[in-house]
Formats: structure tokens, C-alpha cells, sequence
């Protein structure tokens, strides 16, 4: 027999859709929709930016599993790969988020929502509207260093895959030396977003738990596609977060040159 709350739950909860490589790509997925109260902003004036997450039923979801220490995670990021943001909104007694938010230039921006329900992963993603003309710039080029803050990041990784894991390895150092004792940030010693370059597509990892040099934080990340990516890579040393951002290419494999 089921309890009470069990059938609620089967009456209630949407039916997983098929996990999709490329996620972040729509506003709907998996029988969830983010629903934003506003998508158009003026440059450089704080908002109070307030959505909700509806079911399939068109209901406001009002419960969220803990996901590294955060019900949900906000990535945002220019359709150009710059000014990006990583933000942990509030969720009222209604179901609503919300959070304040900058959006510096003109431009179009995509935001994810990053949050888990009933173990599954979800992501979902939408465009916000910035007034104004926004500049056409070249996108970076592939580097495997970046610099931020004082630190020097190396990416050690060579060879990058689709579909399946690559392991990446970033080495942290400062003043040329290697830097000691890093910290977590929400229960990782590192936290990776990855989009590709033209349609955002979307991947989050975090940091392996590793027993090796205490200087360096390793990811396994499997790449939806062959293409040009943008890393941001956070970590926390004394106390405080820094960003490191890395383009890289990921090469297409035989079966992605066979089709």
C-alpha cells in the first residue's frame, strides 16, 4: 500500500524525459519549465531577478533536493562567453526565487537553473535582454593558461573527448610555486562550467576527491561535442574565490567524423 505522500508524489511528479547530451539548451525539460517574472534589464542596474520552477502540470515546484550544499545553482553568461556569474538565489514560501542581479553590458544573456528532483539533474536555460548595443568581439582563443588574481592555472590536460570522460587537471601556482592548502567551495575542492561556443550548450562538474599534490584539482568531464568550449574554473584559497577561464577545442572523434 502507499502512503499518502507516496501517491502524491506519483500523481505529482513529472515523468523523467530521456537524459539529453546537450543540456541547458531549453527553458523546458524533463517535465520542468523556468518560468523568469522579467527577461528585459538595463545595463548596470541591480535587479531583484525572481523566477519559478513549474512542473508539468504548470504548478510551482516549492521543493528542491541539496545539490553541493545549494538547492539550485544560477549560472549566468553572455552570449559571447563574457561577463559570467555564478549566484545562489533564495526560494520563497510560494515556490518563487529569486536573487539580486547585474548585468553589466548590452547583450543577450543565458541563464541555467542547476538543481536536482528526485536524484535526477535537471538544467534549464533562458535568454534575458540587455537594453543597448552590444559590441561584436572575437571569441577568446584556446589557451591552457589563465591568470586570476595573482594565480597562474595550467591546464595539463592534452587530449580532450567526446561523449566519454577526459580527465581534466588544472595546476594552481603563485609566484611560480605550486599553491598549498586549498580550500572547498560548496563541498568540492573545485567547481567547473563548460558551455560551447554558439549555442551554450552546458556541462557542470565538480572536483574529484584526489589524494594527489594538494596544488592541482582534477575533473572528469565528458563533452557533449566536437567544437570550441569556455572553462570557468572556480577554487577557493585563503579564504576566498577565484575564477580562472580557459577556451579550449575538443577534437571530433572517428564515429563523430563518420556520421
Amino acid at each position: 500500500m502507499l502512503l499518502k505522500h507516496d501517491q502524491h508524489r506519483l500523481l505529482h511528479t513529472p515523468t523523467p524525459a530521456a537524459p539529453d547530451r546537450f543540456s541547458g539548451l531549453a527553458v523546458s525539460s524533463s517535465g520542468y519549465t523556468l518560468a523568469p517574472m522579467t527577461t528585459v534589464f538595463q545595463p548596470g542596474r541591480e535587479n531583484n531577478f525572481r523566477f519559478r520552477i513549474l512542473d508539468d502540470f504548470g504548478k510551482t515546484v516549492q521543493s528542491f533536493e541539496q545539490h553541493h550544499e545549494r538547492p539550485l545553482h544560477l549560472i549566468v553568461i553572455r552570449r559571447d562567453l563574457k561577463h559570467f556569474q555564478h549566484l545562489h538565489p533564495q526560494i520563497d514560501q510560494t515556490g518563487t526565487w529569486s536573487v539580486p542581479l547585474t548585468l553589466p553590458e548590452a547583450g543577450v544573456y543565458r541563464i541555467f537553473t542547476d538543481f536536482l528532483r528526485y536524484s535526477q539533474a535537471v538544467t534549464l536555460g533562458v535568454d534575458l535582454a540587455v537594453v543597448g548595443n552590444m559590441p561584436l568581439n572575437p571569441p577568446p582563443k584556446p589557451s591552457s593558461v589563465a591568470r586570476t588574481g595573482g594565480y597562474e592555472v595550467h591546464l595539463e590536460t592534452r587530449e580532450l573527448k567526446t561523449a566519454t570522460n577526459s580527465l581534466l587537471s588544472f595546476v594552481i601556482t603563485q609566484d611560480g610555486k605550486p599553491v598549498q592548502g586549498l580550500g572547498t567551495y560548496l563541498g568540492a575542492r573545485g567547481h567547473l562550467v563548460a558551455l560551447r561556443e554558439g549555442d551554450l550548450a552546458y556541462l557542470h562538474v565538480h572536483a574529484m576527491n584526489s589524494n594527489d599534490t594538494k596544488h592541482s584539482i582534477q575533473f572528469h568531464a565528458a563533452f557533449p561535442s566536437f567544437g570550441r568550449y569556455r572553462l570557468f574554473l572556480e577554487f577557493s584559497h585563503s579564504g576566498v574565490i577565484h575564477r580562472a577561464e580557459f577556451s579550449v577545442e575538443v577534437p571530433a572523434s572517428a564515429a563523430d567524423q563518420a556520421s
